[in-house]
């Protein structure tokens, strides 16, 4: 039922593994998210079961409906969708890493729920790196500072960048912005700032993961590569 995940998952352990390779890099310094969303829980369930240790949802409510289904032992569960702030009681404590902090507003009402369910929440800080008007993110001039903002901030600690790159036909271009990217998080890693843990580069999706991986992604996150093309809902 499930032969063209368990297919896919082997070819891209095996791209992953072969662009690394010509990049000069080892396989293991990128992982592998299985990002979810509108994939049914059974599936979920079978990638799980070929190696997946990190899954990705996009949405609150999808999230919390399948999550009861889903085989999680030893899987990380990430949030990558834009969050409302007034969905952030639904997701905190709740989830080893929210990737998508777009804004202060948004990381001090997830730090304030941290603290108050006594915990610490991992966060990467969202960037729009093409700057586009209908994505959320902070700009690449910008993300720096609001970097050292979340740093103070009791509830959170801060585990590196994300982004969505532009849709586009030339992957050069994205190659340049990932380039950029990289370039800023190493930056920042070597300010040494307190609270600020610039462990993970999480950038390139099904379309554009071999250019994010060259460019130095460290995390990458795919869905229709590994399990077809999304239901739309």
């Amino acid at each position: 039922m499930f032969e063209h995940i368990t297919e896919n998952y082997r070819r891209l352990r095996e791209e992953i593994a072969a662009v690394c390779a010509a990049s000069g890099r080892a396989p293991g310094e990128v992982r592998l998210m299985a990002v979810t969303k509108t994939v049914p829980p059974e599936a979920v369930n079978h990638a799980i079961a070929l190696g997946i240790d990190l899954i990705g949802e996009n949405r609150v409510q999808e999230l919390s409906e399948k999550r009861p289904r889903l085989n999680l032992d030893g899987v990380e569960v990430h949030l990558i969708g834009h969050l409302q702030t007034n969905k952030v009681r639904a997701v905190v404590p709740g989830v080893d890493c929210i990737q998508s902090v777009d804004s202060m507003h948004l990381a001090r009402e997830i730090s304030a729920k941290a603290e108050k369910s006594g915990i610490i929440q991992p966060v990467l800080a969202e960037v729009n790196i093409g700057e586009e008007e209908r994505k959320f993110g902070f700009t690449l001039q910008s993300v720096a500072s609001a970097l050292e903002e979340f740093a103070s901030l009791p509830g959170l600690r801060v585990d590196g960048l994300m982004t969505v790159a532009p849709f586009t036909r030339n992957a050069g271009k994205n190659c340049a912005n990932f380039i950029l990217l990289h370039k800023i998080f190493l930056d920042i890693n070597a300010k040494k700032l307190d609270n600020i843990y610039m462990r993970t580069l999480s950038m390139g999706m099904s379309s554009d993961f071999r250019e994010a991986i060259i460019a130095g992604s460290t995390l990458v996150r795919v869905g229709s590569a590994l399990f077809g093309q999304r239901v739309v809902r």
